[in-house]
């Protein structure tokens, strides 16, 4: 199969350069070789390119720069209006899509979690915002066309190889800290690059119906107890403090339940804590 993955300098990108390349033919793509904001760019490199299957691994993921002004149409081009000319030309000419959604797009009032046929709403910061909107762009054109074969993955609390994460400033801040304060009142599933690939490969090859997917790993903690983990599993002494997000301020809020709850394919994801052994152990 010919697969496009436009992003392909990101972290997810990279694990699913790995997972695929073994039997599929990759174009790989990104800001610098494909515009998504263009319209007129992407129907014109996807027509020539002609792929199977268009993977977005494009975002603007910077969550609290997103909030400032000089960002905002910056925010929303990427991940929204980038989604709708991808997903738009596909639906249209029979290309398989896929897109990776977050936990974000949830107001995180529901403490049990979140399953995928509950309806997001209510983004509590900008970049929720633009990658709901980017669902409600590919459901419109689920709707125009019928036989659009499509699928959102909703993913939380990522972290892998070749990119800005929790797991690796964690690690960074404990070689000159020796105590550190970490919100405790925020939940969710902190979830394994390498996991999220193998788990979109497998949905691929099996041609699972399309629609939406949570693919996280499995298990609820809080960003207070992660970075426990973290420390536990390296054998690093540090001072943990637990705080409550009134007491950490940043420009974007933050949902406080977040967790993403698959019940849609068996067997499930591993346990969170297992997914960051295995993480730990390959750095």
């Amino acid at each position: 199969m010919k697969i496009l993955i436009t992003g392909a300098n990101g972290m997810l990108a990279k694990d699913l350069i790995e997972v695929l390349s073994s039997d599929n033919e990759l174009l790989l793509t990104d800001k610098d070789t494909l515009d998504i904001t263009d319209e007129g760019e992407v129907n014109y490199f996807l027509y020539k390119n002609e792929p199977d299957l268009v993977i977005n691994c494009a975002a603007y993921t910077l969550v609290d720069q997103a909030e400032e002004l000089t960002e905002r149409d910056l925010v929303w081009d990427i991940n929204s209006i980038g989604v709708y000319n991808l997903s738009k030309y596909c639906a249209y000419n029979n290309i398989k899509f896929v897109q990776y959604s977050t936990d974000y797009v949830f107001d995180g009032k529901k403490k049990d979690g979140y399953v995928e046929e509950d309806e997001p709403s209510n983004p509590v910061n900008l970049y929720g915002t633009t990658k709901l909107k980017a669902e409600e762009y590919i459901m419109k054109f689920a709707q125009e066309r019928k036989n659009f074969v499509y699928y959102i993955f909703r993913i939380s609390w990522l972290y892998g190889k070749g990119g800005k994460n929790f797991v690796d400033t964690m690690l960074n801040l404990a070689k000159d800290k020796k105590e550190l304060n970490i919100i405790n009142d925020q939940f969710g599933s902190p979830t394994y690059t390498l996991d999220v690939a193998k788990r979109t490969k497998y949905i691929l090859d099996k041609n699972l119906a399309k629609g939406i997917y949570h693919l996280t790993n499995e298990g609820e903690t809080t960003w207070y107890q992660f970075a426990s983990q973290i420390f536990k599993s390296r054998k690093i002494n540090i001072k943990l403090n637990p705080i409550k997000s009134s007491e950490y301020k940043t420009l974007a809020k933050r949902p406080k339940y977040s967790l993403l709850l698959n019940t849609k394919i068996e067997p499930k994801m591993r346990m969170w804590s297992l997914a960051l052994e295995d993480y730990l152990n390959s750095k």
